[in-house]
């Protein structure tokens, strides 16, 4: 069972935190490091904000240039992801190496899996890491190509561990922000460890990380005609599994609070579809909108947390509905004789885009938060489900069906310049992660034998990766940072 306060406790920061800026838009990017590259004549800011540029080509443009790239075989180039090195943390107490080599491979391994950075194996080192207050021989950084250099110390004493890392810009000989230091429970060193990651991520990119994250998804078991479901959470990168419902019971479609102390899914505990919100501190569940005799479903949580929307299925229609939270009170916002479901709010609560096959086919809408007339934003061939807005706020991920063929895209909030990320016999039921730049959905192989995995890919889509779980998975939904 997943219990928060062993997990998400006893972190501080001892160290002053650099005022870092949460970049939004893809101009101020380009802009933020334009500075660095004049302030620093950076070859590692250069080549990172290069690949910033490149990411955020590939939705912004217009005109004949970039209809050519709306296609999944991207044709502009790849991407050179900068090199770093990460020597193994320096063990500065005993019992303290095992965790030290451990944090270093998975901050290594955050990073290596944005697609944005490659990391250079120790067997290439010349000069090596003896002590975190060593001066840096930057020449020999430099010999092996090395880009970024990040070193590090740890600490362990009495349960308790303190974890100190330093950024460096190989070429411009300097270090790239102060030094942090980080403490928590030896329980805790994977959450330490990215948040080491989202640091640096952070320092080098002008974005937020996304690494200090959890993922609640739908574990499955059993043959795919008869699949036995629980709900799970688990790291962003699929370590820490922790189940929170038994096998009993039918479980789809879980989804964070903003807050990330909540999640609400469908049960069919009762037979057909009800909707539930757990406290992921108790693990305990309670059911919403339990509207008798009636079918409830698809349900996601406003901005603020306090009002759910979802889809209700009443005399032979579905349509959308809000209720509040505090008070129970429930508003009707569609009506139509079509189907009506998976909304998603905008980041700032004013609008929620929905799934609707009121023209005949799925596509996706926008309307008011309050309900009241929609807008198609949708227009290409074949039909989209699950739209979800991206936390920036400026798309609209979604899923595609078409010749034969199942599609993770995005698409501006307009419709406009849609993309299709990724390809596959059934790709669906797209996440953000927090900062905007990475998706994970469901892929599902054909054939008897064929399970559902967790992948993730970049709004590039050239950094597509299988997110490794246990067994099958499926329904995936991304967390807000943790606190």
């Amino acid at each position: 069972m997943y219990f928060p306060d062993k997990t998400q406790s006893g972190l501080a920061i001892w160290a002053q935190r650099e005022n870092l800026s949460q970049i939004r838009d893809c101009g101020r990017d380009a802009r933020a490091m334009n500075v660095n590259r004049k302030t620093r004549k950076s070859g590692m800011i250069r080549k990172l904000a290069a690949a910033l540029l490149i990411g955020c080509s590939t939705m912004v443009g217009g005109g004949a240039a970039f209809a050519d790239t709306l296609k999944l075989t991207l044709d502009q180039g790849q991407i050179e992801p900068l090199p770093f090195a990460a020597p193994t943390f320096i063990a500065e107490s005993g019992g303290a190496a095992d965790i030290a080599q451990a944090i270093t491979q998975v901050v290594a391994a955050d990073l290596a899996g944005t697609g944005l950075f490659r990391e250079i194996g120790s067997d290439a080192y010349i000069s090596q890491i003896s002590s975190f207050d060593a001066p840096v021989a930057y020449e020999d950084w430099k010999a092996i190509n090395a880009q970024a250099l990040i070193t590090g110390a740890v600490n362990a004493s009495g349960g308790k561990i303190q974890v100190k890392f330093r950024l460096f810009d190989v070429f411009s000989d300097a270090a790239l922000g102060d030094g942090l230091q980080f403490a928590g429970g030896e329980g805790d060193w994977r959450r330490i460890a990215h948040k080491v990651a989202d640091q640096i991520y952070s320092r080098i990119t002008g974005e937020s990380g996304y690494f200090d994250s959890r993922v609640v998804f739908v574990s499955e078991s059993g043959p795919k005609n008869a699949r036995l479901k629980r709900l799970a959470i688990m790291d962003y990168d699929g370590a820490n599994v922790q189940f929170l419902t038994d096998s009993s019971t039918i479980v789809l479609a879980p989804r964070f609070s903003p807050q990330g102390d909540r999640i609400l899914y469908t049960s069919f505990e009762s037979g057909f579809p009800r909707i539930k919100m757990m406290d992921l501190g108790s693990v305990k569940s309670r059911s919403i909108a339990d509207l008798q005799g009636n079918m409830t479903f698809a349900p996601r949580f406003s901005p603020n947390g306090d009002t759910v929307v979802f889809s209700l299925e009443q005399g032979g229609n579905t349509d959308l509905y809000s209720m509040s939270l505090s008070s129970g009170a429930i508003t009707q916002l569609t009506n139509a004789p079509s189907i009506e479901t998976a909304p998603s709010f905008s980041p700032d609560g004013s609008q929620i885009a929905f799934e609707s096959d009121r023209s005949g086919n799925q596509q996706i809408y926008v309307m008011s938060a309050g309900g009241g007339e929609a807008t198609r934003i949708s227009s290409g061939e074949g039909r989209y489900s699950t739209p979800v807005w991206s936390p920036r706020g400026d798309l609209v991920a979604f899923t595609k069906q078409n010749g034969g063929q199942f599609y993770i895209g995005a698409m501006r909030t307009d419709g406009s310049e849609e993309r299709l990320l990724t390809r596959s016999y059934l790709d669906e039921g797209p996440t953000w992660a927090p900062n905007g730049r990475v998706i994970m959905f469901t892929r599902e192989a054909p054939g008897a034998s064929g399970g559902a995995q967790l992948y993730s890919v970049d709004i590039t889509g050239r950094n597509l990766r299988a997110v490794p779980t246990e067994g099958a998975a499926s329904d995936p939904a991304w967390s807000p940072l943790l606190p």
